[in-house]
């Protein structure tokens, strides 16, 4: 059976395929040839990948980007599709789902939203909520940083508590559109926002969420 990660891996292979080495994109200073490039040290190159996290490791990780950066575009885009490596913890089927179906989401967004004339994308209802599982579980990590209080809330009155403090802003919107906001795209999230007026301002203009 095919897990969500599998299917958004595709979908993001197939995007980046269709727009090119030099199609923008949501991160900042990144085209899509680096973005690809991200992807596969991510789960290629354990070696490296603690610089996403670990700052002192980030030099390195930039110099391995580069060199992947570097490589014929084709062969990123086959990487991405074929995934990682037998020895990768990644190519353990529960861990691409819980790692990757939220990354390939956001990455297969950040290409599809840098266009001027993007639109929605309708998920389907078992995708949204396996979306909103992993938002609930990972929000207090992405919101730690929020100036000011922050609950995300579903259409349908669900709620995640993602930051406490006061004054107290309110997201609401799909999970896709959710995770979108709490992961630094706040632009191009389809979301509303309930709150005082300058927290709003504060929490929207802040480049502290995510991880």
């Amino acid at each position: 059976m095919s897990t969500h990660a599998k299917r958004e891996r595709l979908l993001l292979a197939d995007l980046l395929e269709a727009e090119g080495p030099e199609a923008p994109t949501l991160c900042e200073g990144w085209r899509a040839r680096d973005l690809a490039a991200h992807v596969v040290v991510r789960e290629r190159r354990a070696d490296a990948a603690g610089g996403l996290l670990i700052k002192q490791l980030a030099p390195r990780l930039e110099r391995v980007q580069a060199e992947f950066a570097a490589k014929p575009y084709e062969e990123l885009i086959q990487l991405i599709r074929t995934g990682p490596p037998r020895f990768s913890p990644f190519a353990l089927k529960q861990i691409d789902e819980l790692s990757n179906a939220v990354e390939f989401y956001i990455h297969t967004e950040d290409v599809r939203r840098a266009r001027p004339d993007w639109t929605p994308r309708e998920l389907d209802p078992v995708f949204a909520d396996t979306l909103w599982s992993r938002l609930e579980r990972s929000a207090r990590l992405v919101g730690r940083k929020a100036p000011v209080g922050l609950v995300l809330r579903r259409p349908d009155g669900q709620t995640a508590v993602a930051h406490r403090g006061a004054p107290v802003v309110t997201v609401t919107g799909e999970p896709s559109e959710l995770l979108m906001y709490v992961y630094g795209r706040q632009d191009v999230a389809d979301v509303e926002l309930d709150g005082d007026k300058q927290a709003i301002a504060t929490l929207h203009d802040s480049k502290q969420l995510g991880l």
